[in-house]
């Protein structure tokens, strides 16, 4: 799942940059971050620091967005209280 949403992130920066004809080197300077973890970002490596990631969306526009859905730990406790109902 966290590997998904780095390969998402990615693809949206790159987008992003290539609309707006910056390079690599251009973004980082706007963003105030180094060259390097620009295209960490564009790789789409998973483990990056959310401060800076940020600071590149907010450069590029873009902005992370996190909502509610049901979570794997949420199914799997109603599957729990749904197998209890049945048994009782």
């Amino acid at each position: 799942m966290a590997d998904s949403l780095a390969e998402n992130v990615a693809a949206e920066v790159r987008a992003r940059r290539a609309v707006l004809r910056l390079t690599q080197h251009d973004l980082a300077q706007l963003a105030g971050v180094s060259e390097r973890f620009v295209r960490f970002v564009e790789q789409g490596k998973p483990s990056i620091q959310l401060d800076s990631l940020i600071a590149v969306l907010d450069t590029l526009g873009l902005e992370l967005n996190v909502t509610t859905r049901a979570s794997q730990a949420a199914r799997a406790r109603a599957g729990a209280g749904s197998a209890e109902g049945a048994t009782s």
